[in-house]
Formats: structure tokens, sequence, C-alpha cells
């Protein structure tokens, strides 16, 4: 692999192109593979835009703690005794000989200008800025709960590439051995030392290994576009490679506690019943009254009258809602439906999440004992293979045995490459599964 200072400098900070004769190259880290997956994922771009909707519902409710300005305008002609009789007193232009019930042709410029500002709400407004600020919360554990997910995917998806790649390693170790075996064994033939029963038993089972080989190095291909599907990239003409012994997998430590409290998903719940909880209480403020202060200023201009004039109001105005026919009280039961919905979603994730963990715990256990058995397994298989090619060679073991031998070393260096590929993607789901970044 690619070891100098300037190109790990360059790795860590992104992805780096590598142009070559034949096809090109991706080298990759894991922290530029989460940064590129969280820039492109529509996962966390959705979750991005749940927390700016839910920033402009707070941006409302606020609203109501400022003062409501309006402005009206508009011109009018008329003849109609009440509405021209109104239009002449606004102007300032009565006189006691006009004839009410023939005003004649009266028109009128109005402006108004009028401010207005709530002093009580029966708490409905602050029950529901409490609300909205808890979406906000929520909404942004979302988002960190869709960028663990994403990155504990990442995590995974590069393992899964270099488990392939080195299972390609060991069936390819398999065919070279498998061909050495064959090369021994016509030697042997040719001096009418073998059958060529054996030696033909030697050259089928070259055949399958090699048939075995096509087939991982198709997986591993595969395992290379399901990574850059990860990474939301259209990445199917290059070639994805690894720094060795990266920081991102190294630095992942087990977890001392199983405590799973800090789980977004969870903490999401939380705030979603604090916004369902104030929206009961927004609810219940329709049974109080509601106190707005209010002033307003008008100026009214007529030219058949050739007058003008200006006034102003203001005032205070208490609205309470006797009956309404029971909608209030369909919206208090409602909201508190709603909050019992969610106190049983909580008490439902919270059993599902204590289950993942369990589970979690369980299988990270399971890949550190399977890691242990396979790393004894294929030093045990390496010793018996070398001595078995060498007895072989001069003849003192059978065809058969051979391959068993070949076949056995090929397997445990593939279930080592696999419990090890495990045990770090089951480290990586037991952190997830507790709500903690899967890369610290």
């Amino acid at each position: 692999m690619f070891n100098s200072a300037s190109l790990f400098h360059l790795l860590l900070s992104g992805a780096i192109l590598l142009t070559g004769a034949a096809s090109a190259a991706t080298v990759w880290s894991i922290d530029a593979a989460v940064a590129t997956a969280l820039e492109h994922s529509p996962d966390t771009q959705i979750a991005r835009e749940r927390i700016a909707g839910a920033q402009a519902m707070v941006a409302q409710t606020g609203s109501a703690w400022y003062p409501q300005l309006s402005l009206h305008g508009g011109y009018t002609e008329t003849n109609s005794p009440m509405m021209a009789f109104g239009s002449i007193l606004n102007q300032r232009a009565f006189n006691f000989g006009l004839d009410f019930n023939q005003p004649g042709r009266i028109d009128n410029l109005n402006a108004t200008g009028t401010v207005a500002y709530n002093l009580y709400s029966g708490g409905r407004a602050t029950a529901q800025r409490n609300a909205a600020h808890a979406g906000e919360s929520a909404a942004t554990h979302d988002l960190q709960a869709a960028q663990q997910s994403l990155a504990a995917e990442v995590v995974k998806a590069v393992l899964n590439v270099q488990k392939a790649r080195k299972a390609t390693l060991a069936v390819e170790a398999g065919v070279k051995a498998y061909e050495a075996a064959v090369a021994a064994a016509r030697a042997r033939y040719d001096a009418g030392q073998m059958l060529k029963a054996d030696l033909l038993s030697l050259e089928v089972q070259l055949a399958q290994t090699r048939e075995a080989l096509i087939a991982v190095r198709q997986g591993a291909q595969l395992a290379q576009h399901a990574f850059y599907f990860v990474l939301g990239l259209d990445a199917s003409n290059e070639t994805a490679e690894f720094i060795e012994n990266d920081p991102a997998l190294t630095r992942l430590s087990l977890p001392q506690t199983l405590d799973y409290s800090t789980r977004p998903e969870l903490l999401g719940l939380q705030e979603r019943l604090k916004a369902a909880e104030s929206m009961v209480i927004a609810a219940r403020g329709g049974r109080k009254p509601t106190v707005n202060a209010f002033a307003s200023y008008q100026y009214d201009q007529g030219w058949q009258t050739d007058r003008h004039g200006d006034s102003w109001l203001a005032g205070v105005a208490i609205d309470l809602n006797i009956f309404d026919g029971g909608a209030t009280s369909g919206k208090i039961r409602q909201s508190s439906a709603e909050v019992n919905q969610v106190k049983a979603m909580m008490r439902k994730v919270t059993l599902g999440i204590g289950l993942e963990v369990q589970q979690a715990r369980d299988t990270h256990t399971n890949a550190l004992e399977r890691l242990a058995v396979s790393a004894q397994s294929v030093a045990q298989a390496e010793e018996s293979a070398a001595l078995t090619r060498a007895r072989f060679k001069s003849g003192a073991v059978l065809t058969a045995e051979l391959i068993g031998v070949e076949s056995r070393l090929i397997e445990a260096r593939l279930r080592q490459t696999v419990a090890a590929a495990d045990e770090r993607a089951a480290l990586v789901e037991l952190r997830l599964a507790l709500g903690l970044n899967p890369l610290n």
C-alpha cells in the first residue's frame, strides 16, 4: 500500500484520485469516506431540512411576543347615504345644509395603520413556543441518529471490501499451492511414481479452486460497488483502495457500560413527548380568555368635498369562548391521545433498544471468541500444510490427504479474515446501539 508522509497527509484530508494506465484508483481513509457520505447522503439532507423546518416553526411561534403592525388603504366613491355620511364626517366636511337622504356622490381616500399586541392568550403562545423548541431538538436528534447510522454503514462497507479482498488473497494462495502440487504430481507421474487418477484429482481440485477464486473476486467487486453506494457516489469505473492500519479502526474502543440513555432516537422521542404535552396545554388555553391591546391611526381625503381629516383609536379587547360546539374539548382529547401515543412509542423503542444492545453485545463477544479460535486454526493449518507438502513431494502422502490439508488451510484463512472483519463490525454495531459515535 502507499505509505509516504505526503500521501498519508492527503488521505486524512480526503479521497485522492490516482490515475494509472489501466483504471483510476481512489485511496480512502474511513474518516474521509464518512465525511463524503455525510455530504452526499439523502438521509442526512432530509434530516437537515427537518431541522430547518423546525427552526422556522420556532420563529413563527416567537412572533406572538412581538407587536403586529398592519397598513390598509383604499379609494371609494358612493352615493349610499350611510357610507357617504360616514366619509363626510371622517373628512371633517359636515354642515347642516346637507341632505342626508340625497348626499350626492361622495369619494374617499382612506389610509389606516393599526398596531396590536397580545397581552394574554391563556398560555397558548408559551405552550406552542415550547412545543416548537422541543420539535427543533427532536429534529436535531434525528440528524444525529442519521449521521451515526450512516457512519456505521460506511465502516461496515469498508470492512466488507477488505474482507472480500482478503478472502480473494486466501483463495489465490490456495490456487498457487494447488498449482505447485500439480507440478510436483506431474513430475512424479512422468517418473512413473503416481497414478494418473491421483494427478487428475489434483487437477480437478485446482480447477475448482480457480472457479472459487472467480466467485470471490466478483464478490469483492460487488462489495466495492456497495461501498460507493453508501457514500452516495457513482464511481463504477474506479478502484477503491484503503490506507493500512486506519486510525479510525484502531481507535475503536469497547464501551465501559451498556447505558443507552443517550441514544438519539430515545432522546428524540423524549423531546416529542415534551412537544405533545405542550400542545395539550395549548389546547386547554382555548377555554381561557384572550386579551389584546390595539391602537390605530386613520386619514381620510375627499375630492368632492375638498376636505380631509385624521383620527385615532386605542383600546383593549377581551375575547372569551363560551361555547364552540365541543371543538376545544375535542382538541384537548386529541392532544392527550397524542401524548399517550408518544409514551407508548417510547416504551416500545426503549424495549427494542435494550434488546438491540444485548444482541450487539453477544454478537461482539462471539466475534472475539471466533477471532481467537480462527487465529489458532490458521497457525495449525499452515504448519500442517507445510509438513504435508514436503511429504507429498517425497511421495510419503497420498493425493487425497494433500487436497484435504490445502482445503482446510484455505478455509482457516477465510474464517480468520471473516472473524477479524466481523469483530470490528460488531464493535461498531455495539457502539451504535448504545448511541455512541461509531468511530470514537
